[in-house]
């Protein structure tokens, strides 16, 4: 190589660094999107819905409610597989899964019942039954309860250790998701006729109604602990509406794609991660506590809306249900996401 040609393709290779360097993440229009599918992974099951996932993050397990197969899928990440399907789970929908304990707690909208599963063998522990359409299931280690939104209206509370029904705690219409904050007694529920309820978990008592409007239906909910910050994924107006979790006052919102069913916090990151039903993931920055913006979208496909967020290894996980006007797809898969920043 003579002087000339190293001159210029060191000057090429020296601009682009100092490109690089110099672009923030979200502002360049030729930036690769915010997120890098990495892997797919085949389930079994009709054309259908899917709905919510947990993980297992010591052994490497994914939970899928396969909601049209009616069964509680278990996908082996390492091996890159689905491992084992649960049969029976009529219309799965929520699922969670509680490391201490060793549990999954599934809700089943078909014959309203919670069950708990070994987290080893798979085995089921116990069925509750709550009534109508289970739902939403998350289980705080701190007080060891499992909580069921059902019926549309309540939100049932389950003793852990004996199984025993506390009394549920009656709620608007149309509930949808919800959280518990780690650090002290507080869950949060969306409402989805357009309001967050902020409930006491030592007292099961109702303590803020905090509305979204204009935004409305909203459907999704993550949290930031430490900066007193709510992350509401709404519909109407589609957004993710930013919150402040003491007093409820709106701090700002950031448009996204419709139909919106899961919201995930990357702490580490500083980013949010909705998952989109009209096919797309939105990904936003948290500059700050009250300032944020839009990374971008990546496309997936029309239907698949459900996501977890796995801190763990970094990854999100979404379910791609198999659907009538997608013939190449022969299954419902596992769609795995690595953030690029």
């Amino acid at each position: 190589m003579n002087l000339r040609s190293g001159c210029v393709a060191g000057c090429v290779w020296l601009s682009a660094a100092l490109t690089a360097a110099v672009t923030p993440p979200g502002a360049a229009a030729a930036d690769p999107p915010p997120l890098e599918r990495v892997q797919t992974i085949a389930l079994k099951g009709p054309v259908g819905g899917m709905d919510h996932l947990a993980v297992d993050a010591r052994r490497g397990r994914l939970f899928v409610a396969n909601t049209v197969n009616n069964s509680l899928d278990i996908v082996d990440l390492k091996a890159g597989k689905l491992l084992k399907q649960v049969p029976g789970q009529g219309r799965i929908r929520g699922i969670d899964y509680s490391p201490d304990a060793d549990r999954v707690f599934v809700g089943n909208g078909t014959g309203g019942v919670c069950n708990t599963f070994d987290g080893e063998s798979y085995e089921l522990i116990k069925s509750v039954p709550l009534g109508v359409d289970a739902d939403n299931v998350r289980y705080h280690p701190r007080t060891r309860r499992i909580y069921v939104v059902h019926a549309d209206t309540e939100l049932s509370v389950i003793d852990a250790r004996d199984f025993t029904l506390r009394s549920p705690i009656a709620l608007p219409k149309s509930l949808g998701a919800f959280r518990l904050e780690s650090g002290r007694p507080r869950l949060y529920v969306n409402a989805k006729a357009g309001q967050v309820v902020a409930i006491d978990t030592d007292r099961d008592e109702v303590v803020g109604r905090f509305p979204v409007a204009p935004a409305g239906v909203n459907a999704a909910v993550a949290i930031d602990e430490p900066n007193h910050r709510l992350f509401v994924g709404c519909r109407k107006d589609p957004s993710v509406v930013v919150m402040d979790s003491d007093s409820g006052k709106i701090v700002t919102s950031v448009p996204i794609p419709g139909d919106v069913d899961d919201l995930s916090f990357d702490a580490r990151r500083k980013q949010i991660y909705a998952s989109c039903g009209d096919g797309a993931i939105a990904v936003v920055r948290q500059i700050d506590a009250d300032r944020y913006e839009s990374l971008g979208t990546v496309p997936t496909v029309k239907g698949a809306r459900t996501s977890v967020f796995n801190p763990e290894d970094g990854q999100l996980y979404l379910a791609v249900p198999r659907r009538a006007d997608r013939p190449e797809q022969e299954n419902p898969e596992v769609w795995i996401y690595r953030p690029r920043w």
